[in-house]
């Protein structure tokens, strides 16, 4: 049974420990406004930017003349991978659901014996995959040092991939991110960017109920605006996980605190017990020696 010395000392760090969640959640929660108000701004600017290159793709009578980007290799031999998770820990699940969705896509990459590549952003996810799948990751990227991502950030990446593309070195890109839904619910997300993935259905015939006219031809269009669109949904990917780390991390300090707050209960019930008992039995050897006298 531990002393009543072991029992304070323990109540301390405790006490000491719950405050830091505290202000930890205090934290990501004045963080998650702005991240949370970006993220929406950058989804609705994605998404508009997705239904003007599937029109344009529709639009297309000669699909042997269509770029690269948009039409592919025509083969998914290789399949490169871009697993963007946080740099930070103590945020709940949120790295864990990012790199468990894209652990599925890359066995059945492999089971079809496809050839595989991974590029690491953020070291969570470099650190979780590096077991499996050490011999497939390519590269590994941090912003550890970095404040705020911008869209320099997203643009680099994007020159990396399409130089990559352009050598011939894969023929099929997807990136794996956390959608933000709510403080409590983010959604693990599979993306592919390369060549551009088709919209729905529904969302094709809404888009072609209005009419464009291309100026120049849509082929000229679309070398410009593949590799900006493909800038587009890598940053939006960033402003997702930004907010879903944010919510996540104060859902994950809120609990941690509420936790810390339960033990320190329980300790202090256990201490105050330890402390009776202790002075229950002072009482009674006080006692028994003045009967013997």
């Amino acid at each position: 049974m531990p002393s009543l010395k072991d029992l304070r000392n323990r109540i301390t760090s405790v006490k000491s420990t719950q405050k830091i969640t505290k202000a930890m959640k205090m934290v990501a929660a004045a963080k998650l406004r702005k991240a949370q108000e970006n993220a929406e701004k950058g989804r609705a600017y994605s998404e508009k930017m997705n239904q003007i290159i599937n029109n344009l793709k529709n639009s297309i009578t000669d699909a042997s003349s269509a770029p690269k980007l948009l039409a592919g290799t025509g083969k998914s031999d290789v399949h490169l991978c871009l697993v963007m998770t946080a740099d930070r820990g103590l945020c709940g699940g949120f790295n864990t659901n990012i790199v468990k969705k894209a652990r599925e896509h890359f066995n059945q990459v492999i089971n079809s014996n496809q050839k595989l590549k991974i590029i690491t952003v953020g070291s969570k996810g470099s650190d979780q995959l590096k077991r499996n799948f050490k011999d497939y990751i390519v590269e590994k990227i941090s912003y550890k040092n970095s404040k705020t991502i911008s869209v320099n950030e997203a643009s680099e990446l994007t020159s990396k991939i399409i130089t990559m593309f352009n050598n011939n070195e894969f023929d099929v890109c997807t990136i794996f991110y956390n959608k933000f839904k709510s403080v409590i619910s983010q959604e693990p997300q599979a993306q592919q960017i390369i060549p551009v993935e088709s919209s729905d259905t529904k969302e094709i015939e809404e888009t072609n109920d209005t009419q464009y006219e291309f100026e120049p031809d849509e082929n000229e269009i679309l070398e410009h605006l593949l590799p900006q669109n493909i800038t587009t949904q890598i940053f939006k990917a960033f402003l997702e996980n930004a907010a879903s780390e944010q919510g996540s991390r104060m859902s994950a300090m809120d609990n941690a605190t509420r936790n810390a707050g339960d033990l320190i209960d329980k300790l202090t019930i256990n201490y105050n017990r330890s402390r009776q008992a202790v002075i229950t039995k002072e009482l009674i050897e006080i006692i028994s020696g003045a009967e013997s006298l």
